[in-house]
């Protein structure tokens, strides 16, 4: 991407004749190998907001802009109940879980969710990380290279573990990080990375349901209003408890999207390694910088590249048609670098984000619109409030960047720094 500093590889774009009608040919090969770049790729040589596709054998269309979030996020136009593929379900969310549910179903249970995401909890969250940071960052030897992507998530793990009343011990922390990561990691392809994320949902949705079990019957004792006993004491929509491995499902999206903040945190010390002038900013910016700078982090560098539904009868949008049952794409990577949204997107600029009022529909991640009564992720808060604290330590943090492979391809689906960041400690924090 011109101008934006970063090695993004895979970007490439070529010109065509705009397409009406799904394509006979399947482009489920062309999305692996493109990632991120893919239904931006075929937006432009569309030469407009909506593509026509075929994947997975099935008709496609890709939405992109804040006119076409709202449209997506209508559950009287996209249901996402049957649309998220298997291979995602068996990874990043797990079956039976929120983000597979519609209507009065995943509003009662998203309702749990938000319930655990109050103001007071948050900041117990925040608190706890900060000290868990601080102890790993003053453990670590001044000139002993470290990977930032792997502390944090170890940083995170021991933070939201304690905060949603699951006692793990420092030596089983690791291979939870990893676990956690790794369900996140292996989404987006059915190489290795994807069977390694199987295995480590399988795991965890085991560990986590055993846990259920015994709060149920009372053989662990769990803090009241905890995340753990609030899952396990949950109710459906039927009124009855919720089976023991989907609890233990729900309660892992509760730990695993917080711990993937890591990611986040990784891109924040690229752009400041790229461009170091934000550190003094961080340091003595105030509140509203580093707000500023965390939503710049999250739109600039690539997350999620779309999220999926399938129409729920036979649609138009702007004039195309989307046929009933068809996959419904929303471009959240495309929309994030729009350049009617985002004056020269690929240049990265905390202070487009200073006194503006961000509208639901606009900057999307990780999703659009209410997290209350919709599909954005109800942990955005908690990921922002994360980025708050964390970004400004690591901007006062003394190190080095010694050489290594910083490139971030958008071809790999989820995105991430090649080398995980390695930074060599000094010997004191500084600021």
């Amino acid at each position: 991407m011109e101008g934006s500093g970063l090695t993004f590889v895979g970007s490439g774009m070529r010109g065509s004749m705009p397409a009406r009608r799904t394509p006979i040919l399947d482009s489920t090969l062309q999305l692996a190998l493109e990632g991120y770049g893919w239904l931006p790729n075929r937006r432009r040589r569309a030469g407009g907001d909506v593509i026509h596709a075929r994947l997975m054998g099935q008709p496609t269309v890709g939405l992109c802009g804040p006119d076409a979030a709202r449209f997506f996020y209508d559950e009287e136009h996209i249901r996402r109940h049957g649309a998220i593929p298997e291979p995602v379900q068996a990874t990043l969310f797990g079956h039976g879980a929120v983000h597979t549910l519609d209507g009065e179903s995943h509003r009662h249970r998203k309702e749990m969710f938000v319930s655990l995401m109050t103001g007071e909890a948050i900041t117990r969250l925040v608190d706890r990380t900060i000290e868990e940071w601080d102890e790993a960052v003053d453990s670590w030897v001044p000139g002993q290279p470290v990977t930032l992507f792997d502390e944090t998530s170890r940083v995170i793990t021991r933070a939201v573990c304690a905060w949603v009343g699951l006692r793990v011990k420092d030596d089983d922390v690791p291979a939870l990080a990893s676990d956690l990561v790794a369900m996140v990691d292996g989404f987006g392809t059915l190489g290795p990375r994807h069977w390694q994320a199987r295995l480590a949902r399988k795991r965890r949705e085991e560990w986590a349901a055993r846990l259920v079990d015994e709060v149920r019957r009372g053989v662990a004792e769990v803090e009241d209003g905890s995340a753990v006993d609030v899952v396990a004491r949950h109710r459906g929509v039927d009124g009855k408890p919720l089976d023991a491995r989907i609890a233990g499902v729900e309660l892992l999206n509760v730990v695993r999207p917080t711990v993937a903040v890591c990611w986040f945190v990784a891109f924040a010390a690229h752009a400041l390694h790229r461009w170091p002038v934000f550190r003094a900013r961080l340091r003595s910016g105030g509140a509203a910088y580093t707000e500023a700078f965390v939503h710049e982090v999250r739109r600039f560098y690539p997350f999620a590249p779309f999220v999926g539904g399938r129409a729920v009868k036979d649609l138009s949008w702007r004039g195309e048609p989307i046929p009933a049952h068809a996959i419904v794409l929303l471009d959240l990577y495309g929309q994030n670098h729009s350049p009617q949204l985002w004056p020269d997107p690929y240049a990265f600029r905390p202070e487009r984000f200073l006194d503006r009022e961000i509208d639901p529909f606009e900057l999307i991640p990780q999703g659009g619109g209410d997290p209350r009564t919709g599909h954005r992720c109800p942990g955005e808060t908690t990921t922002v409030a994360l980025l708050r604290a964390l970004t400004p330590r690591l901007a006062a943090l003394g190190h080095e960047v010694p050489d290594q492979d910083l490139s971030i391809s958008l071809t790999r689906v989820p995105a991430r720094v090649t080398s995980g960041f390695v930074l060599t400690p000094g010997h004191s924090r500084l600021g």
